[in-house]
């Protein structure tokens, strides 16, 4: 397999470099965690953004949680996709659906307090940025896309360094841009096409906020008023 990109951080710079020549008005970057982060970083330092972190949670099958029968999408204003053919076939009813819901709050809440990300940033009338490490299959990627859809955004780029060109197709119909800087074929895993694929931890998903919302806080852009959290 060739090796696209040194490390995350620099498949980031690359990435970076593609979406801000898209020239977007007041962006909002949202990493999803962990391996996005390192990623939305540099898309965020490079555009002067807002960096924040996207947390879709599965919501899974009676009996069998692997299974997913959709999935809730963090947010001022948390999204739930459920896919409806499958719910049935499943076996599962509004009373099961709205208790995993509860649960995957619970957990939403609880990675945002490990993270130390505060309240999310509204994204009502505002550009949107969805950054991950890459993509196989899609499935979380196309459920934030759609709950991200009914929030109201201006718009919605997806940038990601690489995806299979099938996948990469059927997202395109679910956001306004695709920034993608490689779409293998045949495709067999994001990790073979990285020399450091090495799982994101979490201290260093802290950090990169962390930082992150220093720099924000001295920009003179800050979107303060615009709420969700300093």
């Amino acid at each position: 397999m060739t090796v696209l990109f040194r490390d995350r951080r620099a498949a980031g710079v690359l990435l970076a470099r593609e979406v801000k020549a898209l020239g977007l008005e007041d962006p909002v970057v949202l990493a999803l965690p962990r391996g996005g982060v390192p990623l939305g970083f540099e898309v965020a330092k490079a555009l002067g953004a807002r960096l924040d972190i996207l947390l879709v949670r599965k919501i899974g099958a009676p009996g069998n949680k692997e299974y997913g029968i959709g999935a809730l999408v963090d947010g001022a204003s948390p999204q739930v996709v459920i896919d409806e053919l499958a719910a049935r076939m499943a076996g599962a009813d509004k009373a099961y659906i709205d208790h995993e819901i509860g649960r995957q709050l619970d957990e939403i809440d609880r990675r945002r307090a490990a993270y130390r990300t505060g309240p999310p940033v509204s994204l009502k009338g505002r550009m949107v940025v969805v950054v991950d490490d890459g993509i196989a299959t899609g499935g979380t990627a196309r459920a934030a896309l759609k709950a991200l859809a009914k929030v109201g955004p201006r718009g919605i780029v997806l940038a990601v360094p690489l995806a299979p060109p099938d996948t990469l197709l059927s997202l395109r119909k679910l956001c306004d841009q695709v920034v993608c800087l490689a779409s293998p074929d045949p495709f067999y895993s994001v990790g073979v096409h990285y020399g450091d694929f090495t799982q994101t931890q979490d201290a260093e998903v802290i950090a990169l906020l962390e930082e992150a919302r220093r720099w924000r806080q001295a920009s003179p852009h800050a979107d303060q008023a615009r709420g969700g959290g300093k």
